[in-house]
This record gives C-alpha cells, structure tokens and sequence, in this order.
C-alpha cells in the first residue's frame, strides 16, 4: 500500500504540472473519485453535482467534471458544453464529451452545430459520428459519400442512428441500390438482431417490415404459411426466413431450400442462402459442408464471414487444398491479407503447386508475413526454414525519451485511475495518449518510453498493450514480461508444466491484472471461476481453502497451474486442447476433437468460438516466445502444436468430472 501511495502522489505531482489543477497532492480525497464514479454509473446526477465541489484539485478532477456533465447532457446548454471544452482543452475527456455532444447533435439533426464542431474531433474513432459527418458534408456540398457510407452501415452489426440515417437518404435519393437494404437485414437477421433488420426494410419496403418479426419469430410458419414467392419483396423475406432457420437448424433449412424454395429464388438468393447454410454446417463442425458450399457457383456471392467457414472446412476435408485456394482468392483484399489466410493460402500454392513459379509465389507469402509478432506469423517463419528466435532489443529509451513519459498528463491520470480502482477510465485514457490516429499521438520511441513507464509501476496490462503497437522494433522484455517470476518457477517445477505455457495462458487470461475478474465471475492472474477453484482445491487436497483465497496471488496461482496441469493431463499432452478446455470448458474440446485427424493449427482454426479460436492461438504463440526468453534457445511452434484428432483407443479414460 505504501508503494501504491508513493507512486500515485508522483502521479498527482506530475499531473499537476501538465493540467490545469492545483500544484498540490490532491485536495480532495481518492474516496470522493470513487463515489462520483458510482454516482454516474447509476445516473445520479443531483450526487454528482453535490460532489463535484469536492473533486476541485485531484488529480482526476477531469473525470469529476466529465461525469457530472455527461450526465446531465441531454439538457445542458450550448455555452455549458463549450465551457467544458474550453477548461479541458487538450484532455482526453474533452475530447469524449465532444464525442457524445456531436452524438447529441446528430440525433437532433442539429446538423449546423454539428459541423461547426466536428473538426476539432480529435480521435475520430466513433463510427456513428463519421456517419453523421459524411451525410453534413453531403448536404452542404454534394458530395460524393455512398461508398464510405455503405463501408459504415454494412459493417455495423448495431442499429446505429449516424450510419442507418445517412444510408436511407442516399437510399432516398438513388444513390445507394435497394438490394444494399436487403443485404442489410440478412446480415442482421444471421446476427439475431431483428430490429436493425426491419428498419432496412421499411427503408425499401415500408409495407412488409412488420413480417421482419413474424420470420424472426417463427421462420417454419411463416414458410409454411406461403407457397410462392412473386416478386422482390417477398423473395427476400423467404431469404430472411431461410438466413434464420439455418442459424438454429442447418438442415432442416437446406431441406427446405431444396424441396421448395429453391426454383422461387434468384440465382444470388440461392446462393447466399447455401452459402448460410454452409456456414452454420462448419461451425457445427458438419461433414456436409463443403456439399452445402457445393451448390454456390459463383464465390462472389457469399460474405466475407461465410467465405472464411468455407475456407475451415476445406481444412478439415484432408485439407481440400484446390478448394480452399479458390476461396482464400475469392476474398476480398482486407481479408485474404490477413495473416491467417496468407498463411493457409501459400500451404494451398505449396500443395498444388504445378511449376517452380508457384513455389516461389508460396514462398513470398511466407516470406511478407514470417515473424514472431503472432501464431501465423510463426508458422511461416517455420516455414521457410527458422526457428522462433528473439529479435534483437531496440536501444532503451533516452532519459529525454523517459522524461516526456514521465510528465506526460494523460499517461498519468491514466495510470492514477488505474491504481484507485478506476480500470476502465484508466485504460481509456492511457490507450487516448499512446494513440497514433490522435494528432500528437506517439511514435514508436514514444510508445517504447510510455511502456516502460507502465512496467515500472507493474500496470502490466498497459505495458504489453503499448509495447505491443511498435511497429519497427519489438521489445522482447516489455512485450512478454515474467512478474512473480520466483513464484510461477516454483509451482511449476513443483508438478512438472512448462513454466512458459504458463506464462503463455496468464498473459492472454489475465494481463497479469491481479485483481481482474471476467464478466462470468472468473478471477485472478489465472482467470480461474468459483466452481472450478472448489473443484480444483479438492483434487489437489488443499483442505482449508475458501473462496475468497482465489485472489491471493499465491492461491491463484497454484489451483491455475493445477487445473492447468490435470486439463492437459486429460487430453494426452496436447497445448492447443488444453489450452481451449481451459478457456471453454472441457466438455467442447471433447467434442471439437471428434473428426477427421488433423494438423493442430487447422483444428484451432476450426474452433467454432470466435473468443476460444483466438484464445488457442495467442496463448500457443505466447507460450514459444516465452520458451525463448526463458530458454534463450530456438524454438517450434509447430512442435508444440501436434496433430489433433479423436481420443486414441488406448488412452486412459478422460477425466469427465473435469469441470
């Protein structure tokens, strides 16, 4: 406690010299921050304005000030909000309550204070303001915006008033076609998000958006209730009705299309209604949906989200090499560059390769993306014959360098919030600071300096985070550090896992936060749930634990590595299993592996879970970096990998109380 005093009067000190506050220690007391925050929470906003008084001086007086005004937003006045503006100038809660004030603005269409105000917008980071600012600039000038509107619209999955209203006055105006409204709501109606699918429709077909609900509601009735489909309109409800019965049962929907609905469809229809199907059918796992995607003959048909499932089951079908080539280049440029699929598309060019020039096409492909920085970017670094290595550390930060971080005003109220408890503003504003898309935001030095700022006050979270953005140099140290380092050694020596697997799970759990605590009730460094510490302390004979004990570093830690230890026990040593079972619970790794034998990388890529996918992933890759840090020797990634596939017959029978 002492240690976390002395660094927030730092803070406080520091901060002092770089906002408008008083060159003091904080007059007003940590608790006052802390109940203002509730205060806002519960949208108290007569407690706000008692205590804000009370705030004068601290060092997150702008948090004070922001909370208590936004809270009242709706019936502040003009001169109120540029008051705020004015004493806040430069701050990132300036700059988020001119956010929501242009949100304001936008909603009232007050489309004349809207524009006067917009070009200060520092961060430029809210979608729905960029949609109101394009459709300003389209009524005072006529401009041009359909394409960057419909980029917008298309890609939020919300309904959102900024986007929706400029997309239905291009609409309005035959600028952007009808068929961008139905596309609209069959993205939506696949999301489970039915309003912003009938508000597409009542752009185009006002009279039909009441049966949006009816289809949603019950799509088999409302098929069963029509045997025709005349015209547009109603073809594209039966796609609705077909994009929902698919979500819940994929054959049942490709029964339907086949015997019925098919001949009544249009050729674009038919095809994203296989393509749905397909989809639902991979992420099911299905044998059959690679058929399902059989039926699409033309690729450019399908979203980008039903392309990617097609790509996954081409991976678990042997891999069909020829297929997932074609699919991988029927995506669009954003897509195919990711690494996943530059990585799958050169192992495709690798397997059907004809000539030398193919080769050397994979080759390249390996070669752009080759690193350590990620799980695919070490795989083709494997690829073209090296081995995961640590690169070498950029020159330390300068003491100049050190010192800009140092008095750095939102860095500090940033770490300040963190430290009393206010997480979340606290990231906010730190992330604010460090961000390149602000004007003024940080080079790769900058970011270097503002990380080890973090690591030295053990904001782990932040040090990673920031360190993680530099883009010529990587810092081994910083990205990947090791805190109680004595303590994981220990434990893990104690019941023989590899300390770096460890590390390689904190990291991605917890961020080496202490006390995080996951929106499920998981808690600690370890992310560990209530039941599953319960379970875990009987099983490993720690007689005398209790709940609350599952904060305490040490406790954490031993009941993880535990859990940890008997998950990949389960699974016969395989990382990538373990690593899944951790993060979904056993039960649907028991599952996922039933299928066809399979290189671990094609089976995490097949992880139905977007979250769990990811999770494998990281956590797989982090493992290998921290085996090089730790080790200081080369290392695989594939070798940890494997090959995934059904229980072997032999193995001993699977833990099934393994929670």
């Amino acid at each position: 406690m002492f240690l976390i005093r002395a660094i927030l009067t730092s803070i406080t000190l520091a901060v002092a010299g770089a906002a408008p506050a008083s060159a003091q220690t904080s007059t007003a007391s940590d608790s006052v921050l802390l109940e203002m925050n509730q205060a806002y929470k519960r949208g108290d906003k007569r407690r706000l304005t008692a205590l804000l008084p009370q705030a004068r001086g601290h060092a997150l007086e702008p948090w004070a000030a922001y909370w208590e005004l936004r809270a009242r937003l709706d019936e502040a006045t003009a001169p109120e909000v540029q008051a705020f503006l004015t004493r806040w100038a430069g701050t990132y809660q300036e700059d988020r309550l001119r956010n929501d004030w242009l949100l304001l603005l936008g909603q009232r269409r007050d489309w004349g204070n809207f524009a006067a105000l917009h070009p200060d917008f520092r961060m430029n980071d809210d979608r729905q303001v960029r949609c109101y600012a394009l459709l300003v600039d389209h009524i005072a000038r006529n401009t041009d915006i359909t394409a960057e509107v419909r980029r917008l619209w298309l890609a939020t999955p919300a309904d959102d008033d900024g986007c929706s209203t400029a997309a239905d006055r291009l609409i309005s105006e035959k600028k952007l076609p009808a068929a961008d409204a139905w596309l609209k709501a069959r993205l939506a109606i696949e999301s489970n998000r039915p309003a912003v699918a009938r508000r597409a429709v009542e752009m185009v077909a006002p009279e039909a958006s009441a049966q949006v609900a009816e289809l949603n509601n019950s799509p088999a009735r409302y098929l069963a209730a029509r045997a025709v489909a005349p015209g547009k309109v109603r073809k594209e409800l039966v796609l609705l009705a077909l994009v929902k019965t698919a979500a819940s049962d994929h054959a049942a929907a490709a029964s339907l299309l086949e015997d019925k609905w098919a001949p009544h469809l249009t050729a674009e229809e038919r095809h994203w209604a296989w393509g749905t199907i397909g989809k639902w059918a991979a992420m099911r796992l299905s044998n059959d949906a690679l058929s399902y995607y059989a039926k699409v003959t033309r690729d450019a048909d399908l979203s980008e989200d039903m392309l990617a499932w097609k790509a996954r089951a081409a991976l678990r079908a042997g891999p069909n090499w020829p297929v997932l080539l074609s699919t991988i280049n029927a995506m669009g440029p954003d897509t195919r560059d990711d690494a996943t699929w530059v990585y799958w598309r050169a192992r495709a060019l690798q397997a059907t390769a004809r000539s030398d020039a193919d080769r050397a096409v994979a080759q390249r492909l390996f070669e752009g993306i080759a690193g350590v920085r990620g799980f695919y970017e070490q795989l083709a670094l494997e690829e073209t014959g090296q081995k995961i290595t640590l690169p070498p550390a950029p020159p330390a930060p300068t003491e100049a360098e050190r010192q800009a971080a140092r008095q750095n005003g939102s860095l500090n109220r940033g770490l300040y919030a963190i430290l009393i408890g206010l997480r979340s503003e606290g990231v906010r504003e730190w992330n604010y600071a460090t961000n390149l898309h602000v004007p003024g935001g940080m080079n790769d030095r900058e970011l270097l300096a503002a990380a080890e700022f973090a690591c030295q006050r053990e904001v782990w979270d932040r040090c990673i985070n920031t360190s993680e953005r530099t883009r010529a140099f990587i810092d081994m140290q910083q990205r990947f550090p090791m805190p109680f380092h004595d303590a994981v050694l220990k434990r893990t020596a104690e019941i023989g896992l590899d300390p770096a697997y460890v590390y390689g799970l904190i990291r991605q759990e917890s961020r080496f936060i202490m006390d995080a605590r996951s929106g499920v009730g998981a808690s600690g460094l370890m992310q560990v749930m209530p039941a599953t510490a319960r379970w875990t302390a009987r099983k490993i004979g720690l007689t005398d634990f209790t709940p609350g004990q599952i904060n305490d570093r040490d406790t954490n830690i031993t009941i993880g590595t535990a859990y940890l230890k008997l998950a990949l026990d389960d699974f016969e040593g395989s990382m990538p299993l373990a690593a899944a079972a951790y993060n979904a619970g056993p039960g649907r790794p028991r599952n996922w592996r039933n299928g066809p034998v399979m290189e671990a990388a094609a089976w995490a890529e097949n992880v139905p879970f977007t979250e769990t996918r990811d999770y494998v992933k990281k956590v797989l890759s982090n493992t290998t970096n921290y085996a090089a840090l730790i080790t200081g020797q080369p290392q695989s990634l594939k070798a940890r990998l494997g090959m995934v596939g059904p229980r072997p017959t032999m193995a001993a029978a699977e833990n099934k109380d393994l929670p």
